[in-house]
């Protein structure tokens, strides 16, 4: 088909950012390319506050063909969280037919080489990035985040994570030369010659399982990291949240088709109420990349099945913070307050388990006793989260029906020292939203350790009491090895705690932030310079984003011939 983007015009517009974002990742410096404050759109091309909610609303009710082969039905029924029915329908494929279309253009994309299809991704996030306020509402309305944190992580955050990849798979297939001449010596004899050529080959059809909680944050990594190195892509949504990933592939549909490249590189694979596709997809020969974010029982099935893939999964741990002593009591307590209300815990870097010793702990304020710090933790929250107007911009909305029975369940596992309230949305009135409950636990009791060792997803945290500050390290070690974390947080003025808990976390590759007391928190992380996961403790058999998570997606191929 006839390009109406040019490769070299694509590469003069793009080049610049890429090279940044190598640069990034090198240094680890901070950088993001892409706004993210909402007030930054709305000029050259990208849309501004009242065009991206006008968009998103004409979306609603209507049927999104992404003019995609072997479609059978129109399937949909998502609701909001916020209790609206976006009634927005999705085609519906016979796999039988779209598979073998996808593979046919994978020819010319593998030829096109490493630095056009780094051009072409970053072409696909930049028409994204322009249309950030439309995708915002479409992650708000299917994850139930507020609308700041679904623009923010929705939009930027996720476009960062998904060049980040880019840049990665660039970085590693460009790592071998294109082409060597090989010369070895014989002696008196003639030396003996070859011309060699190395081509990075995908490994073919790579399927992307997205998540209801972050469909872009967590579904562009691995798309963008497949699709630069060579790979068709099939993203399989969440039934609850396909908008924001079948909005993606309808732009990235659009770019391969205008770069002269064949659209069916990227496709949809939305499903009926029930069907439960995903296994089916997931075992198909032609799938031999998998990317796959949710729950621990259903990662470790396509690990163990999916044996004709490269699997890359991130699923879920028991997040733990250590409180053993500070020098900022009140930052400390601000800080983990915003940290277990941001968007009600449903994040999977959320902190549930606060680990402190019985005897209390140490603080710029004087000796505070476990339930003093307990106490002083849930009135800090409640301080947060007590005008609704603000609570409602932090907490979002409760994703689904499981987490709200987790929620009202954990009241019933220990001495409730905050308890969860109510709280009405006035602009969404069927809006589900509950501020979170903290549970006191004890660190020797048994039956409290059913509890507090079993991932509660959701506004749940447990104070659990310690008898010290090398037990709760030991503890630490038991999770994360036996459970596994996504993150790990430490207080402490304590240089022999601080050098314990590192020991941990490097004897069980697990990520550490030490006493955060300001603006960053311990369930955040930046792209380019932030590791996510660590792929080494049960969380995650991957990190977001390394070389790890890019170079087993190609491989290389020589050919060689004697001069």
């Amino acid at each position: 088909m006839a390009a109406e983007l040019s490769a070299h015009d694509l590469i003069a517009k793009h080049r610049p950012t890429l090279d940044q974002a190598l640069e990034a990742i090198r240094t680890r410096a901070y950088w993001s390319p892409h706004p993210e404050h909402p007030k930054a759109y709305g000029e050259n091309g990208s849309l501004g506050m009242a065009e991206g909610k006008a968009a998103f609303d004409a979306l609603l009710g209507t049927r999104l063909d992404l003019d995609q082969p072997g479609t059978d039905d129109w399937v949909g029924g998502e609701t909001s969280p916020y209790g609206i029915e976006l009634g927005v329908t999705y085609p519906h494929a016979d796999v039988d037919t779209l598979l073998p279309a996808m593979k046919a253009g994978q020819r010319a994309w593998r030829d096109a080489g490493a630095q056009v299809r780094a051009v072409v991704c970053l072409e696909i996030l930049k028409r994204i990035s322009d249309r950030t306020h439309e995708f915002a509402h479409a992650v708000m309305h299917t994850s139930g985040q507020a609308f700041m944190m679904a623009f923010q992580a929705g939009g930027p955050h996720a476009q960062d994570r998904g060049l980040e990849a880019v840049a990665y798979a660039y970085a590693e297939q460009v790592r071998t030369p294109d082409e060597a001449e090989w010369t070895k010596p014989q002696g008196k004899r003639d030396p003996l010659k070859l011309d060699k050529r190395f081509k990075a080959v995908p490994r073919g059809i790579a399927l992307v399982i997205g998540c209801n909680t972050f469909p872009t944050w967590n579904g562009y990594p691995g798309l963008f990291a497949s699709l630069a190195t060579g790979n068709a892509v099939l993203v399989k949504p969440h039934p609850r949240g396909v908008l924001p990933l079948a909005l993606t592939v309808q732009v990235a549909r659009e770019v391969l088709a205008e770069t002269g490249f064949d659209p069916n590189l990227v496709a949809l694979a939305a499903e009926r109420p029930g069907e439960g596709i995903a296994k089916t997809l997931a075992t198909r020969p032609e799938i031999r990349i998998i990317d796959y974010t949710g729950s621990t029982s259903f990662g470790d099935w396509l690990e163990a099945n999916a044996r004709q893939a490269q699997v890359y999964t991130e699923k879920a741990g028991v997040n733990t913070v250590l409180v053993e002593s500070t020098d900022n009591y009140k930052g400390m307590l601000s800080n983990l307050a915003f940290s277990l209300s941001l968007y009600s815990g449903q994040m999977c870097t959320t902190p549930q388990n606060l680990l402190i010793p019985r005897d209390g702990i140490t603080t710029d304020e004087g000796a505070k006793s476990y339930d003093e710090v307990v106490t002083d933790l849930a009135r800090s929250v409640g301080g947060l989260l007590g005008d609704d107007a603000r609570a409602n911009a932090l907490l979002g909305a409760i994703v689904n029906p499981d987490v709200k029975a987790r929620l009202e369940a954990a009241a019933g596992l220990g001495e409730v020292a905050l308890a969860s309230r109510e709280i009405v949305n006035p602009e969404f009135p069927d809006a589900v939203v509950r501020t979170p409950v903290i549970v006191k636990l004890d660190g020797a009791k048994p039956d409290d350790e059913a509890a507090y060792m079993s991932e509660c997803f959701g506004p749940v945290s447990f104070a659990v009491a310690v008898d010290s500050a090398t037990d709760g390290v030991e503890l630490l070690r038991r999770t994360i090895a036996d459970k596994g974390v996504m993150t790990v947080g430490a207080y402490t003025t304590s240089d022999e705690v601080a050098g314990a808990v590192e020991e941990v976390c490097l004897d069980e590759c697990a990520q550490l932030s030490l006493n955060l007391t300001g603006g960053v928190y311990v369930n955040q992380t930046a792209a380019f310079s932030d590791f996510h996961g660590s792929g080494g403790n049960p969380a995650a058999n991957a990190a977001l984003c390394d070389a790890a998570f890019v170079a087993n997606r190609f491989r290389m191929v020589e050919i060689r011939r004697e001069v």
